[in-house]
């Protein structure tokens, strides 16, 4: 026999003796709490497989978290690429190190890991091998597929990914419900168990799952690049699991697949952020920390602020002069920017908006100028499809005329093809200078890291909605805290003063109404972490309010996040450091209560707590607050009382 049959003949040998086998990769948490196994052996009787099946499970201290979930690709026109798969090598690897971001929920940020990769050969496919990489934070864990290149499978036709979450029990979870992939992620979050979800509905991330005795859960992606947005669909049930099954967001082209690439190919990572205390979830880092580092090398001129906005203006009031005003409001209030919203640039080509060239009313030259006498930077709304086919030129002239940053809208969707224009957009806009607020987009999935000009992103329905509906509510900002806001910055645009109850309210366009207390929209500010922090309402609506003394002094940076309480659903409390100063934010829902807020998170020493506060009359008149100072310390627990839609806002500093 020829040497390299008898080799050939020998490698299938010991692969078929490695399939009668299960083998089991583990890797652990740096502090043991959390691990992850990796199975390639026969499946359960129950699934009805004779042959063996690549899967994982993830425990948390002690207790099945997730149970068996397979894992695979669904291949055009070829057998599932997860089944009969033998594991062949394993490399391990661990890394504690530190990075900084230019803006961001925290500026320097531990990447603490121990990891694997674990590659597999599939029997019968001449070749095709799949590798697996694992990554076990202390806070959750996350893992990502790598199909190399080989010559059974040179090109990726995914029909589907065959990726599973079985939750270990069946429990509450809390799932924004989309109608499609078509999707500005401005859906609100339900509260069903896990067994009520429809096997139709579309689930799209993060999504929140409690397990009873167990802990929190909220899977969600990073790093998604030259791949499609990931969803979940409830696919089985049993009385001891609920199995879950990943949804691609599919190609335009009509072909029915989800990607079409030449390998090698590499997907996201599927994340698992894991806690016992899920105000504890807000202060994860996983997300970024999976992405690449920074492509830009001097990040001087990334810059984190606060906005005026032009957005609940009427379009036909919007000129120089209407501009000039916001931008006089932006520089009295302390604002470092003003945006001015859809309806500044003429309608080009086809109607679409002409980046290039402003409307008659607006003197462009004479506003930039005035902004810049008045040290204001000046942001630029753009319908993405004048971004598309405008791209270089008009990042060019955006540059030449100083402006900021740019807000590009209405994506709507997250196929492979719009992912990559996210890339193309951060890329161009590092290239000019320039910021990024991406809205009508998909979720974030931590490409600030690798392009820190992205600031923030919406995919959230935010203050905006009070102009036509009563869904922006204080029920909904409280679940938005445990849910879209896992996944990063969020432009939700807080601050609306025009604060009513549900009786009073009325949704109008012009001067619009905000549900909830006036101290409820201040605690926003530290509440949602968003570099570009745009601030809902008109300036006359703020006029001399002392209640704007907190907006003006919170940041839009942090250089550490600490949840402090909260249940889901219910109340939340978050606190933010910028330097030696804290700023803390409480929310509740339409219920009043009385929460207590135990300040462990201030430095050594002793505090003046600014306290914004409900009023005693705030369930009646929401726009009634109180302010008091008090001195604290690190051993102090504060009990607030929190009127209904309430909360409280508070600005700590160091007494010297």
């Amino acid at each position: 026999m020829h040497p390299r049959s008898l080799l050939a003949v020998l490698i299938l040998a010991l692969f078929g003796a490695t399939l009668a086998a299960q083998d089991v990769v583990s890797v652990a948490s740096p502090d043991g709490r959390i691990q992850f196994r990796l199975l390639d052996g026969p499946p359960a009787e129950s699934e009805g497989l004779s042959h063996p099946r690549l899967s994982y499970q993830v425990d948390f201290q002690g207790k099945r978290l997730i149970d068996t979930s397979y894992l695979g690709f669904e291949i055009f026109d070829q057998v599932p690429f997860g089944d009969k798969l033998g594991l062949i090598d394993t490399t391990r690897a661990s890394k504690d190190e530190t990075y900084t971001l230019p803006a961001g929920k925290a500026k320097l940020i531990r990447n603490h890991y121990n990891g694997v990769t674990a590659e597999y050969l599939q029997n019968g496919t001449v070749g095709r091998r799949m590798t697996i990489e694992v990554r076990a934070f202390n806070d959750g864990v996350a893992f990502r597929y790598f199909v190399p290149p080989t010559a059974a499978l040179e090109n990726m036709l995914i029909v589907q990914e065959g990726t599973q979450v079985a939750f270990a029990q069946d429990a509450e979870s809390y799932p924004m419900i989309v109608r499609d992939y078509q999707t500005a992620y401005e859906e609100q979050y339900s509260k069903l168990t896990l067994s009520a979800i429809h096997p139709e509905s579309l689930i799209a991330l993060p999504f929140l799952v409690q397990q009873p005795g167990v802990g929190w859960v909220a899977v969600t992606e990073a790093d998604i690049d030259e791949y499609p947005g990931l969803y979940l669909s409830h696919v089985e049930g049993t009385p001891n699991r609920q199995t879950f099954r990943a949804q691609l967001s599919p190609m335009l082209d009509g072909s029915g697949l989800v990607l079409r690439d030449r390998t090698p190919v590499a997907t996201p990572w599927r994340v698992f952020l894991i806690n016992d205390n899920p105000a504890k979830l807000l202060e994860s880092n996983i997300v970024t920390s999976l992405n690449a580092p920074s492509k830009i090398a001097d990040t001087s001129w990334i810059k984190a602020g606060k906005s005026a906005s032009d957005a609940w203006m009427a379009q036909s009031t919007r000129n120089t002069a209407s501009i000039e005003r916001n931008i006089e409001f932006a520089a009295a209030a302390g604002l470092q920017f003003m945006t001015l919203d859809a309806g500044w640039s003429a309608a080009g080509e086809g109607n679409t908006p002409d980046l290039t060239m402003p409307i008659p009313a607006i003197d462009m030259p004479a506003v930039l100028a005035y902004a810049k006498q008045k040290k204001v930077g000046i942001w630029l709304w753009a319908n993405w499809q004048s971004v598309d086919s405008q791209m270089e030129e008009a990042f060019a002239l955006f540059e030449k005329w100083g402006v900021k940053g740019v807000v590009v809208d209405s994506m709507n969707r997250d196929d492979v093809w719009m992912v990559n224009f996210y890339r193309r957009v951060a890329e161009s806009a590092a290239e000019h200078h320039l910021m990024l607020d991406f809205r009508g987009a998909f979720k974030p999935d931590g490409m600030n890291r690798t392009f820190p000009n992205v600031l923030t992103r919406e995919a959230v329905q935010g203050s905006e909605y009070s102009k036509t509906t009563a869904r922006a509510t204080p029920d909904h900002d409280v679940m938005l805290a445990y849910t879209r806001l896992l996944a990063g910055s969020m432009d939700y645009a807080p601050g609306g003063f025009v604060n009513v109850t549900r009786e009073q309210f009325r949704p109008r366009e012009k001067k619009p109404m905000t549900l909830g207390t006036r101290a409820h929209q201040l605690a926003l500010f530290a509440i949602f972490e968003s570099p570009l922090q745009t601030l809902a309402d008109e300036p006359d609506a703020y006029g001399d309010q002392t209640d704007y003394d907190f907006i003006g002094s919170v940041p839009a940076t942090w250089d550490e996040t600490v949840g402090v309480a909260g249940e889901v659903g219910e109340y939340v409390a978050v606190a933010r450091r910028q330097g030696t100063a804290w700023y803390l934010g409480a929310i509740t829902n339409w219920t009043a209560r009385e929460i207590s807020l135990p300040l462990a998170f201030l430095g050594v020493g002793n505090f003046t707590a600014e306290i914004y506060a409900d009023a005693a009359d705030a369930a009646t008149t929401p726009t009634h607050t109180t302010v008091t100072k008090q001195q604290v310390n690190r051993s102090t627990t504060l009990k607030v009382k929190l009127a209904p839609g309430g909360g409280v806002a508070i600005r700590f500093q160091s007494v010297r």
